[in-house]
């Protein structure tokens, strides 16, 4: 039986940035994929990396740590990390958390490839 409920789709939109579409629930069991994409991506200098959390149902504390982790190889890279369609439940999450003033958090991937953030 597959447990894993959670598929990342790369996809290059734009020169200099990816965005992984992030679909489904990120948890303990599935939170290595999310991680195994994040350790292949080139967080370069200047480069913008989006996660497409639209389509994500449910993140546990692994699943945060997950996205921890990818805030700091970007901002030791000075890349650009943005996280995109951030559900309710999860923004609740992050600003009970303190995340909401880490993380850049914007309603659409439009509005995360639009210029750069420093």
């Amino acid at each position: 039986m597959d447990d894993h409920t959670l598929t990342v789709s790369p996809q290059h939109t734009a020169p200099g940035a990816t965005v992984l579409v992030v679909e489904g629930e990120l948890d303990h069991h599935t939170a290595p994929l999310l991680a195994d994409f994040l350790s292949e991506e080139a967080f370069a200098p200047g480069a913008r990396v989006v996660l497409d959390l639209t389509a994500l149902t449910y993140c546990d504390s692994t699943g945060v740590t997950v996205l921890v982790s990818a805030y700091q190889k970007a901002h030791a890279a000075r890349c650009v990390l943005a996280l995109a369609g951030v559900n309710d439940d999860l923004s609740r999450v992050f600003g009970i958390m303190g995340l909401d003033q880490v993380f850049t958090l914007v309603p659409t991937v439009a509005d995360a490839l639009g210029p750069a953030r420093p």
